[in-house]
């Protein structure tokens, strides 16, 4: 090619790009700007500036239908429901996930606390009737139901919506406190907004609102009883629902107000259950509550509670989410604090270990009490990952995050990755008591014979921490592992078996696992591991620990005749110090969680039937070179 040629070519080259560039610039597109749209950088939705104007977000109310009738009126009920979304769904057809919050609190709770149960009885006994039942201010002029969640996720491109449950503020029906309108109600709003539901602009009328804007996929998120709901959602199985960031959720009610067959209160709240908490939620219309009342608290609730026995039974069956996690098909994300005790740890750690291997699954544990959500880093990669499907390798790093200790100086310390929790490095140590627990008995590696009986007097006017301080003690026993040489670890569930005999038909049995010397101060990781209770009286149905589960009554003892008890006390992940002794302590009634009867009942433990079963990060090697070759 001549280079007259070639220069001719490059010529019109060039006129032909300055025509195109210049009739680009001149078109009347090219001053349009680009629509929005969200953005990601190391797997995380950013804040979008032209979705961060709260003034221009678009605000909706309205009434999903749902497929039950909880208030048994003969109409479907209705929940209410908030929409907050960016205003380019509106003008510039964005289509956006949705992250959802349900709550039975949004519409406000009863103040008071003299409708608690009276605590003050025998175990086994008919306990004294509740006489008071508060009543919450009912709002109905409310425009707005919460704004958690909107400030952080609206501007990185995701919607936000808000539900009231059940019985509670605008939606219609009653609160069933974890019967089935409570999987049912958070689905017919994912529903909705998968257009499978109907959504009306009022309570009662017809004038429907589709949610046009919306993907279809959800995630769910929230704390305690606002993070049980994403796990009841899950549990049917609804197409739509991706992913879920359960926070200390209740996975069961039997296991919230219950523990193997013992009344046993949630920390802080003793004497709560669970007609109790209908009242302190019932906060919907008053026209409807006296019948909700007579169907639930007043009905199905006082037949179902059973607080004499605290035996399972079908009642309490119908509130537990372990048996529905078959249907859960989104990934999850759980959360919870390991001096939970509240809402105490194994109602997420139950609900994990079925879970595992059938969907994403990670599980964040940290040491402190009831709520602490995940990283907000890991929470936004996980819902983005679900949400908008953007491969950032979230579900294929660790399955676990850690918060073993607290460093000094630090409120909110970084997380340890793990493989799994338990920590696949954790095996089973079983140690033996010795005799001296009114003093400081021995915990041993080798089960010796004939160590004989010790006996414990009951005094729920001694609370644990005096127990565990006291040099010795006729009200409890304590049996101590040698000084550790080196930290320990401890990740995973312990286990106890303990044979006793009771002086009276019923008793409460409560076992605390310690660190000594006791630190001065409250309860936490510096002195307490964790702990458990359990039923004397359901020693048949405790004879291979783990979940308690059992159909069957408890039987009353008979005073002198031993029973053999195996149960899990909660889950932990600890490192315990050098210089420190690892404590069992078994006591009788605990002021903080069970009944109070009156002092004087006797138990008597058989230590050659006795055992503890430590979960230790390298096992029985591990223990005797901490232990100092124990």
């Amino acid at each position: 090619m001549s280079t007259h040629i070639f220069s001719s070519f490059s010529y019109l080259l060039g006129y032909l790009s300055f025509g195109i560039v210049a009739t680009t610039l001149l078109s009347p597109r090219a001053f349009a700007q680009e629509p929005a749209k969200p953005v990601f950088a190391d797997g995380q939705a950013q804040i979008v500036p032209a979705f961060a104007n709260a003034s221009e977000w678009v605000r909706e109310r309205l009434w999903v239908e749902t497929e039950f009738d909880s208030d048994k009126n003969g109409k479907r009920d209705r929940v209410y429901v908030n929409v907050t979304r960016q205003k380019q769904t509106e003008t510039e057809g964005l289509k956006v996930p949705v992250i959802y919050e349900s709550s039975p609190y949004f519409a406000g709770t009863s103040s008071g606390t003299s409708d608690l149960w009276d605590v003050r009885h025998e175990v086994g006994a008919e306990p004294p009737a509740r006489t008071e039942y508060p009543s919450i201010m009912f709002r109905p002029n409310q425009t707005t139901i919460s704004n958690s969640l909107v400030g952080t996720w609206v501007p990185r491109g995701f919607a936000v919506v808000h539900s009231e449950a059940p019985g509670t503020g605008l939606s219609q029906g009653s609160p069933t406190v974890g019967g089935a309108p409570e999987r049912l109600a958070p689905k017919a709003v994912i529903d909705w907004l998968n257009g499978r539901a109907k959504g009306f602009t009022t309570i009662d009328g017809q004038v429907e609102v589709r949610a046009s804007w919306c993907t279809g996929k959800v995630g769910m998120t929230g704390t305690s009883y606002n993070g049980t709901i994403p796990l009841a959602a899950a549990t049917t199985g609804v197409k739509g629902l991706e992913a879920i960031i359960p926070v200390a959720p209740n996975t069961s009610y039997y296991h919230y107000y219950r523990s193997n067959g013992l009344v046993r209160h949630p920390g802080g709240y003793l004497g709560e259950d669970i007609d109790s908490l209908y009242d302190f939620i019932h906060s919907g219309d008053p026209v409807t509550r006296e019948v909700s009342n007579r169907l639930y608290r007043d009905g199905e609730f006082a037949r179902g509670r059973d607080r004499r026995t605290g035996d399972y039974n079908a009642f309490w069956a119908e509130r537990d989410l372990l048996p529905f996690t078959k249907n859960i098909k989104c990934a999850v994300l759980m959360a919870h604090g390991f001096n939970d005790w509240n809402v105490v740890p194994e109602h997420s750690a139950r609900i994990s270990a079925a879970l595992k291997g059938r969907v994403p699954l990670v599980q964040y544990f940290h040491q402190g009490g009831h709520g602490g959500d995940p990283p907000f880093a890991l929470m936004n990669k996980w819902f983005t990952r679900f949400l908008y499907s953007v491969q950032n390798g979230v579900e294929k790093g660790p399955k676990a995050f850690i918060v073993r200790e607290r460093e000094p100086g630090s409120s909110r310390p970084e997380p340890t990755p793990y493989e799994d929790y338990p920590n696949p490095a954790a095996s089973p140590v079983t140690l033996f008591p010795v005799p001296g627990g009114k003093t400081k008995g021995s915990l041993a590696l080798q089960k010796s014979s004939k160590q004989g009986q010790e006996e414990l007097v009951d005094d729920v006017s001694l609370d644990a921490p005096s127990l565990a301080k006291a040099p010795d003690s006729p009200n409890r026993l304590l049996y101590v592992t040698p000084e550790l040489t080196a930290p320990l670890h401890l990740s995973g569930t312990a286990r106890v078996t303990i044979k006793l005999a009771s002086s009276v038909p019923a008793a409460n049995l409560s076992v605390y696992l310690v660190q000594l010397p006791w630190t001065e101060g409250p309860i936490g990781t510096a002195n307490l591991i964790t702990r458990g209770w359990a039923d004397p009286q359901n020693a048949k149905s405790l004879t291979k620990g783990g979940d308690y589960h059992s159909m069957s009554r408890g039987e009353p003892l008979k005073p002198g005749a031993f029973v053999t008890l195996t149960f899990d006390l909660q889950p932990d992940d600890q490192i315990i110090p050098a210089g420190k002794r690892i404590g069992l302590m078994i006591l009788s009634s605990d002021r903080d969680f069970t009944l109070w009867p009156k002092a004087g009942t006797k138990l008597t433990i058989d230590l050659d039937a006795t055992q503890l079963i430590l979960p230790i990060v390298g096992g029985e090697s591990t223990f005797k070179r901490a232990a100092g070759g124990s």
